[in-house]
């Protein structure tokens, strides 16, 4: 069967399980989604890799696992994953959510009050320019030992990310668009929410794409370098990696990979529902 046939059942299948008739556009674009010279590549690149890793481990087992001894692993010791991956989670969550939204809402007053812009971005680069690693400690002295710390430095990671793509966004108004609602004596706030806000979008969404995966790195750095709990999966990787326990560290070290993979697949499905009438230029597909 070659490759148009196996795209046009699947075209098929899918008018099938919606009961609903796709448009020739959405189909086109199903069809080319489902092309082997679409999804080939990145199939054989990960088979390569894999194989390399399998040939690298065989040859030198003191250096990194094989395969099959991460697999097992994680299968004889989900619970213990599992737990962790909860911690690491709610670490990603609190953090990730109060940096993302504080980043907005500062873009927010920055578009609106140029003189704020001037007054707190410096004091921001600042912080932005400081390494985390040493921020992390001085956390845990003024917070304890509990998660608040681990909060704080995933709150940092993506908030700076989060602000300047949306002050960009924000900033990047159509100008004929801006004349029109001044003639129409709009107030500042319906050109905000009409305008502004809207027109936005692609680059918060382009800044939550940078801010996710550096929310689970933030996360696990935390974990890394603020002592207290000993819990979570960058806990985990420390703890092996000590022991050299490579097994367990490289699954741990998988596990991070998953959860930013969810995280980015997850984005990619909001900014479809969201973002349908964009172009995508302000975000890569």
């Amino acid at each position: 069967m070659s490759a148009t046939d196996t795209s046009t059942l699947a075209v098929q299948a899918a008018t099938s399980a919606t009961g609903r008739r796709i448009s020739p556009l959405a189909s086109a674009k199903l069809k080319q989604n489902l092309r082997w010279t679409n999804w080939a590549p990145a199939v054989i690149t990960f088979v390569i890799a894999a194989a390399l890793w399998q040939i690298t481990a065989i040859a030198n087992p003191y250096v990194i696992p094989t395969i099959d001894q991460v697999w097992m692993s994680l299968i004889k010791d989900a619970d213990t994953y599992w737990a962790n991956m909860l911690v690491t989670g709610l670490e990603v969550a609190v953090g990730a959510s109060s940096g993302i939204i504080a980043g907005f809402i500062l873009a927010i007053i920055m578009a609106e009050f140029q003189v704020m812009e001037r007054a707190v971005m410096p004091l921001v680069v600042v912080v932005m320019v400081t390494p985390i690693v040493a921020i992390a400690p001085a956390l845990v002295v003024a917070f304890g030992f509990g998660m608040t710390p681990k909060f704080i430095v995933t709150a940092l990671v993506v908030f700076f990310p989060m602000l300047v793509n949306s002050l960009a966004g924000l900033r990047d108004v159509d100008d004929r668009a801006l004349d029109v609602m001044k003639t129409l004596h709009a107030s500042r706030w319906e050109i905000f929410r009409d305008l502004r806000f809207t027109g936005s979008m692609p680059y918060v969404f382009a800044g939550l794409r940078i801010a996710l995966p550096l929310a689970i790195v933030g996360a696990a750095v935390a974990e890394f370098v603020a002592a207290g709990q000993q819990a979570g999966l960058g806990s985990l990787v420390t703890i092996a990696a000590a022991q050299a326990n490579l097994p367990v560290t490289w699954a741990s070290i998988a596990l991070l990979c998953l959860m930013g993979v969810i995280l980015i697949s997850l984005l990619a499905l909001v900014r479809k529902r969201v973002l349908w009438w964009s172009d995508g230029a302000a975000v890569g597909r």
